[in-house]
This record gives structure tokens, sequence and C-alpha cells, in this order.
């Protein structure tokens, strides 16, 4: 009787051992399936900024045509493939970017005339939009990404995590270039 009480805790205790790790597996990727989401979401908005740059650029060139480097490394950066690049390779480009958009806003103040262009204004306003959508998913992403990133790190779940290769995500962070003020100089 008493190898049979030892050998039932002991099927208790695996069997609540494989259920835990199922739920721990599960959480995990249900938390990766937000992260993917959310990049997803916010991929559309930072697709249609991708598009619509070269329009703005063109427009402002006209104004601007000895802001060379300016336009040189935004269109630099969107000379690259987007549909070929990976969520962390889009994150890192699209920072990149953020950079060169606020440096040719800071052209823009030098030319009124510009600012007072209907095409340009409809580009800015569309621009504006979109950059206000990119920082609505950019906090839902980055809240995702926390949630999975905190789930791979705490302990028992990290142990699955490793287990079955589900890794931490990269955050949609400001770089230390973005903090900086913009500076034009002619």
């Amino acid at each position: 009787m008493t190898n049979l009480v030892i050998l039932a805790v002991v099927a208790i205790v695996v069997v609540g051992l494989i259920l835990w790790l199922i739920g721990a597996f599960n959480r995990a990727i249900v938390l990766r399936n937000y992260v993917r989401e959310a990049f997803s979401t916010m991929d559309v908005y930072l697709k249609k900024r991708w598009d619509l740059i070269p329009n703005l650029l063109e427009t402002v060139k006209g104004y601007a045509a000895h802001e060379k480097g300016t336009f040189e490394e935004i269109t630099q950066l969107r000379s690259t493939n987007y549909g070929g690049l990976n969520s962390a390779q889009k994150i890192d480009i699209n920072q990149k970017l953020d950079i060169g958009i606020a440096k040719l806003l800071a052209v823009v103040e030098n030319y009124p005339d510009l600012k007072a262009n209907e095409n340009f204004m409809l580009l800015m306003n569309e621009l504006s939009s979109v950059e206000n959508d990119i920082a609505n998913s950019r906090k839902y992403y980055n809240g995702t990404v926390r949630e999975l990133n905190t789930y791979t790190e705490l302990f028992p779940s990290n142990v699955v995590c490793t287990l079955f290769n589900i890794k931490s995500e990269k955050l949609f962070e400001i770089n230390e270039a973005e903090r900086q003020n913009v500076k034009v100089q002619f």
C-alpha cells in the first residue's frame, strides 16, 4: 500500500509538472504572437511612411537643393528593400529614418515658400498622421515586447523559453542621436 501511495504522489507530481510545462509553453507562444501582431500593425504604418518619404523629398529638393547631405542620407536609407528586412532590421532603419526626417523638417523651417506649398502641406499632414499612428503602435509593440521579455527572463518560465528557443525581442527605442537636438548647418 505504501508503494502505491508513493507511486500515486510521484504520478501526480509528474502530471502536474507536465501540465505546468504545457501551460508555460502556451503562455510563451501567446506572448510571442502578441509581439508579432503588434509589430505587424506598426509595420503597416512604417511602410506607409516609407512610401511617403520619396514624395516629401522630391517636394523639398526643389526648394533646398543645397541640402544635399540630408537628402542623400534619407535616400540611402530609403533605398533598402523594405520587404527583405526582418523586424529587427526594420526597427533599426526606421530609427535612423526618424533622425533623417527630423533633420529634413529642420531644413524646411528655413523655407517659408515651401511651407506654404499646397503639395508640401498635404504631404506633411499625411506624414504627421502616420507619425502619430507609428507612435501609438510603438507603445503597443513595446508593451507586448515587455511582457514577452519579462516572461522569458523570469524563473521558472525562462527554463521553458530556453528549452523551446523562445527569445526576448528588441524594443523600439529612441537611440542616443534622436535624443539630441537636430543641428542644421549651411
